[in-house]
């Protein structure tokens, strides 16, 4: 499937407003961001499907997240969740649908292209040069915002030496606001676990995305981790405005990170909703949070509103 770089017809937005928009344009007056830029849609998923082989990844799947918004994706192991996150970033090539990020619209997102389309994202597995220290590895978030030619980095000239400058500069702020000051010099590789992966975040968020796509990134940490990566995943909404999409397997963390939830099940959208309507949706009981609440039993059955 080729891809698609002309912008499609926009895809026009429903006349009444739902309870759930109302609520988070209340959250994000509490934030000051105004209730229009809340509402506008920064990334669109319509009828997405995605097979290898004879082998359906994911079908029909719709979904939007709006601007300033934390929105997960969830469901059991096997459910097409990382394989949508791919399909979203431009890695996998789905056999129908159309994935829009902003105002442009693709059949197929060109990835290399992510950068200028405002998208970064993370992987489930750490990918970092270990033998770089934190912040060059932070620093490499921006070759992609690199506008001096090789040249002009050779030779030192001005424009390239402002450059240099300016990426240094965004560099530090977003070790600062991750608190990674202490280890800015230190080799990537020489860190724990969950330090390496708040330095993956950190090199994803310096370009400043618009939208931030997360693969898992609490898996394999301790609960002392967990709670404090959710804080650091906060951040760059709260700094920056981004939106982000994430995928965790922590029902607990997620559910008191999110503003939306989109549940997946054997490859298809069952459900999406505040935290509080999947937590009390019987089709999400049954299909993925059933063991929690056996456990716990701290899910209602009362289907949500």
């Amino acid at each position: 499937m080729q891809d698609v770089s002309e912008p499609t017809s926009p895809v026009s937005r429903p006349q009444s407003r739902s309870k759930v928009a109302r609520l988070s344009d209340a959250r994000s007056a509490r934030q000051g961001v105004p209730a229009q830029e809340a509402e506008r849609t920064i990334l669109m998923v319509e009828g997405l499907s995605l097979a290898f082989g004879g082998t359906v990844a994911f079908a029909e799947i719709d979904l939007s997240v709006r601007a300033h918004e934390i929105h997960a994706v969830i469901g059991p192991n096997g459910a097409g969740k990382s394989s949508l996150i791919n399909a979203i970033s431009g890695l996998y090539a789905p056999q129908a649908g159309r994935v829009r990020i902003g105002e442009e619209a693709f059949t197929r997102v060109p990835s290399r292209q992510l950068s200028a389309l405002g998208v970064a994202r993370t992987f489930q597995n750490l990918a970092l040069f270990a033998g770089l220290s934190v912040r060059d590895n932070v620093l490499s978030g921006l070759a992609g915002a690199r506008k001096a030619g090789l040249a002009a980095q050779l030779l030192g000239l001005p424009a390239a030496r402002r450059e240099a400058r300016e990426h240094l500069a965004r560099a530090s702020a977003v070790i600062a606001l991750l608190e990674l000051g202490s280890v800015a010099e230190r080799r990537a590789g020489s860190l724990p676990y969950g330090l390496q992966k708040r330095v993956e975040l950190a090199r994803a968020l310096v370009a400043r995305p618009r939208l931030l796509l997360l693969d898992e990134p609490m898996a394999g940490m301790t609960a002392t981790e967990k709670a404090e990566m959710s804080g650091f995943i906060r951040s760059p909404r709260e700094t920056y405005g981004t939106a982000i999409v994430l995928i965790e397997h922590d029902i607990g963390v997620v559910m008191r990170l999110l503003d939306r939830v989109t549940v997946l099940d054997h490859g298809r959208r069952i459900a999406t909703g505040t935290p509080a309507e999947i937590q009390a949706n019987p089709r999400v009981i049954a299909a993925y949070l059933g063991l929690a609440n056996d456990e716990s039993n701290e899910f209602s059955d009362e289907d949500a509103a």
